[in-house]
């Protein structure tokens, strides 16, 4: 597949009223010809350094990622996907150190997606999501999850360890999607738990049409633009993480 993708991430006006900033995290790369990753990653609001613990997980993954496929023709098992996030709790750990904080401070989600030609793997803690567009719709391969009160959510810094979720299927799906909760009441119908396909299509068609490959400057600029228009932000307050990846 050519992959292309259109990509944005806006402060939510709650953050701009509070004076903080932006705390989401997203990273995209093609890993090889045949194969891309893409990760969100969004920092908890009560946490100090929550836009830093996304930063860092998304760079640290798409490097994990990186190393793994350029010497590797699998994909890593469960083993290595959970020795990763160690490695990761490991970085967020020595990195609260240097700031006299605690891990806990630099707490956020992730949710990613690999594909290759034959397999479609997915890590998700926390609420962001990951869908992927089939020719009858779009599947839910993420569904956000939220911890044991209202607006809680899990964080690769929870102890003793995080709620880590992997999946694997066929690759089967020729677009997807990667948000942050912040899109989440936008793009899903948490009652039925699936997404909104009056969401994702209109969003996706001038992808599957553009001319080239990697990321979509224009089309990206414009995301932007949607995402942080009055009409968007009367419904959602929170900062807002949109990729939207094209394998046509």
């Amino acid at each position: 597949m050519t992959w292309k993708w259109a990509s944005a991430s806006v402060i939510g006006t709650s953050h701009i009223r509070s004076g903080s900033r932006l705390q989401d995290a997203y990273a995209v790369s093609p890993l090889r010809d045949d194969c891309i990753f893409a990760v969100v990653s969004d920092g908890a609001g009560s946490a100090q350094f929550g836009a830093q613990g996304a930063w860092l997980i998304c760079r640290a993954l798409t490097v994990y990622f990186r190393e793994w496929m350029r010497k590797n023709s699998t994909v890593p098992d469960d083993a290595v996907l959970t020795d990763w996030i160690d490695e990761l709790r490991d970085r967020i750990a020595a990195a609260a150190v240097r700031k006299e904080s605690t891990p806990r401070q630099f707490a956020a989600t992730l949710a990613a997606v690999l594909v290759t030609p034959d397999e479609t793997l997915t890590m998700q803690v926390g609420d962001s999501a990951v869908v992927g567009r089939m020719p009858d719709g779009w599947d839910v391969l993420c569904w956000p999850e939220n911890g044991e009160y209202a607006s809680s959510t899990y964080f690769v810094t929870d102890d003793p360890e995080p709620r880590l979720t992997i999946t694997r299927r066929p690759t089967e799906h020729d677009a997807f999607a990667l948000f942050s909760d912040g899109v989440g009441d936008l793009a899903l119908a948490y009652q039925e738990e699936v997404a909104h396909p009056q969401f994702f299509n209109p969003m996706l068609r001038p992808i599957d049409n553009a001319i080239g490959q990697g990321r979509l400057t224009e089309l990206s600029e414009r995301l932007a633009a949607y995402l942080g228009q009055p009409s968007v932000c009367e419904r959602t307050d929170d900062d807002k993480t949109l990729i939207l990846i094209s394998g046509g």
